[in-house]
């Protein structure tokens, strides 16, 4: 057996139980009962530890390193969630734990003595017995590491802890010298309460907000608020699991302090030098990603509980008579719900009541017999409350009956209320109107709003781009002539084409409506794609006109005077504004010269590009 160092009762015995000296002569004398293989890694120090890097986005280099440990090869204790849980069960883990900090130390002292380390304990760990400074330290000197080095990575997994406890535990190893890491955040059961309460030096975001965080407005909008919260309290943030190209732009765009992950680095054994070549040039480079048709209104996010009205139902053996009673009680009851115990069966209307009962001898024949048996709709349109809106009104589009009547909400089949049909109408409509101002119904490119918050994240990133305004020529008279489904085709050529002449991961095309469109460019070559669409143009527009106007090279049409005039084909004019750091104080400012390059542009004939180059 290995000698046990001094930091087996200082660091990382504080980090685990120190082992009592009956148990440790078992260790020694190999008395433990039975074959045990958790006993058998920890007599055998069989434990392989691995490094990923944590990458500065600052300077696109490697910041440190987070040790992690793995179980022997090709077994089931490999990976370290089976290994931790088998030495809970035979009631090793505090061992376990020290064995593999132990390990990640030692190993990544023998390469590495200049970059951060990051150890992961559970606040458990950290509770169990305060450390020895002194002999801490020497422990630390022995290995060749300086405390400020390393980074004691805090992971919840419990509900209940005691905070004040664990406070007053991570402020003995702050002492020292240490600093904390706060990992997982938004997975565990009270993470902004644990982050309060230790005010770490690194907050550590869960993969789960990175993964896709791209196509996910809400996982943008979440990572966002804590670099915000991290800036005002001093903490330094760390993205978890980056694994795209994408992940890692917008991450970088938000100014995240430092990012981990499989598209940076995998874990290895032994610690790598640096980063990729590619993944570099992409930290280095002074361009933001920009979201091409991801944007979308939050209204689109609603769903049919905004309908919710409650209407408190009746039971399915209420007699025609007591629902008449009901009904002449209330002048406001239009429609009732039925129920079997809490799940929903029909829906009776007030019309449909009154108009049958009304009748000649109807009350006599029915008035004593349950209402489910008669009168009520027993095939109501019943919804969940967590369907979208839009969902809802495409039924509604295909079973017009149920329109008029409205329809029954419920919560996992259990009635909630109903919903009326004129509210789901007025919401739609209201989505629509929002929805034109987010993207264009014929094209689905962005529109003014995210065209207007893209231009506004530039100017504020001090990036370098241009924008480019691009009109349509003569369209009017040939959508007069065409009429507007020949029009569309156009706008929704023009469309794809600026789209197939774009980075889309760093250039960005929007419609402002009608035949004017914006493109903002960060791609250096983007004088070379504008005139290459000019020529694409030039070479296709012939097939939009009938055989006649082809050979006439154009249409005839009048004027806004009324006169007869002769127009060429459909061409495009793009006025374009380079855009350098400081130059526009707003997008307003911005849009505003461009507007003007784009006149220009119109002033010349056929496909043309006008630059604007004053300053």
């Amino acid at each position: 057996m290995t000698s046990r160092p001094p930091f087996l009762d200082s660091l990382a015995y504080s980090w685990g139980a120190k082992w009592g000296e009956d148990q440790l002569k078992r260790f020694a004398e190999g008395l433990d009962p039975g074959s045990d293989t958790i006993v058998d890694i920890l007599r055998t120090r069989c434990l392989t530890s691995v490094y990923q890097p944590i990458v500065s986005l600052n300077n696109a280099d490697i910041y440190g390193f987070e040790g992690l440990i793995r179980g022997p090869a090709d077994t089931s204790l490999y990976l370290p969630l089976q290994l931790f849980e088998a030495a809970k069960q035979r009631q090793y883990l505090p061992e376990m734990e020290h064995l593999s900090r132990q390990i990640v130390l030692e190993n990544y002292a023998a390469t590495c003595k200049t970059r951060k380390l990051f150890l992961n304990s559970t606040p458990e760990m950290l509770l169990m017995s305060a450390p020895n400074k002194a002999e801490t330290m020497a422990y630390i000197a022995s290995l060749g590491l300086e405390p400020q080095q390393i980074i004691i990575e805090v992971t919840e997994q419990t509900r209940n802890m005691d905070y004040g406890q664990l406070r007053e535990a991570v402020q003995l190893y702050r002492d020292i010298g240490f600093e904390i890491a706060m990992d997982d955040l938004g997975e565990g059961f009270s993470s902004l309460r644990l982050w309060s309460e230790l005010k770490p030096d690194y907050v550590k975001i869960d993969k789960h907000f990175i993964r896709n965080i791209h196509l996910d407005q809400v996982k943008f909008e979440f990572v966002r608020s804590i670099q915000q919260i991290a800036q005002n309290s001093g903490a330094k943030v760390i993205a978890e699991g980056i694994e795209t190209f994408e992940e890692l732009s917008i991450i970088k765009d938000l100014k995240i302090d430092f990012c981990q992950g499989y598209y940076l680095g995998r874990p290895e054994p032994t610690l790598i030098q640096s980063i990729d070549v590619d993944v570099k040039k992409q930290l280095v480079r002074n361009t933001l990603h920009l979201y091409q048709n991801t944007y979308i209104a939050l209204d689109h996010r609603s769903n049919v509980s905004k309908l919710l009205k409650y209407i408190p139902p009746i039971q399915a053996t209420m007699t025609n008579n007591e629902v008449m009673r009901l009904i002449d009680a209330d002048s406001s009851i239009h429609m009732l719900p039925v129920v079997d115990g809490e799940t929903p069966i029909g829906l009776i209307t007030r019309y449909t009541m009154i108009d049958n009962l009304a009748r000649p001898y109807r009350r006599e024949l029915y008035g004593n017999r349950r209402c489910a048996e008669t009168f009520m709709d027993t095939q109501p349109l019943i919804v969940e409350k967590s369907m979208s809106l839009k969902a809802l009104s495409d039924i509604i589009a295909e079973e017009a009956q149920h329109f008029s009547n409205g329809f029954i909400i419920t919560d996992n089949g259990r009635y909630l209320g109903i919903g009326r049909g004129q509210d789901l109408l007025r919401e739609v409509t209201q989505m629509q109107i929002n929805a034109a101002r987010y993207a264009n119904p014929i094209t689905l490119l962005p529109g003014n709003v995210p065209i207007n918050e893209q231009l506004d994240r530039l100017l504020a990133s001090e990036c370098r781009f241009s924008v480019c305004y691009f009109d349509l020529d003569t369209f009017k008279p040939y959508n007069d002539i065409y009429g507007f489904r020949r029009g569309d085709e156009i706008i929704s050529y023009t469309a794809k084409l600026l789209l197939d002449h774009v980075d889309q991961n760093f250039d960005f095309v929007g419609h402002i409506g009608g035949d004017d469109f914006i493109v903002i460019f960060q791609s250096k070559d983007w004088q070379a794609r504008c005139k290459q669409i000019l020529s694409n143009m030039e070479n296709d527009i012939a097939e939009f006109y009938d055989e006649a106007h082809k050979a006439a090279g154009g249409v005839v049409a009048e004027d806004r005077q009324g006169k007869v005039v002769q127009y060429p084909f459909v061409s495009l004019s793009i006025g374009a504004v380079k855009v350098k750091p400081g130059r526009f104080r707003s997008q307003h400012e911005l849009s505003s010269a461009v507007s003007l390059a784009k006149k220009q542009a119109k002033k010349m004939p056929g496909n043309s590009l006008f630059i604007e180059r004053r300053a």
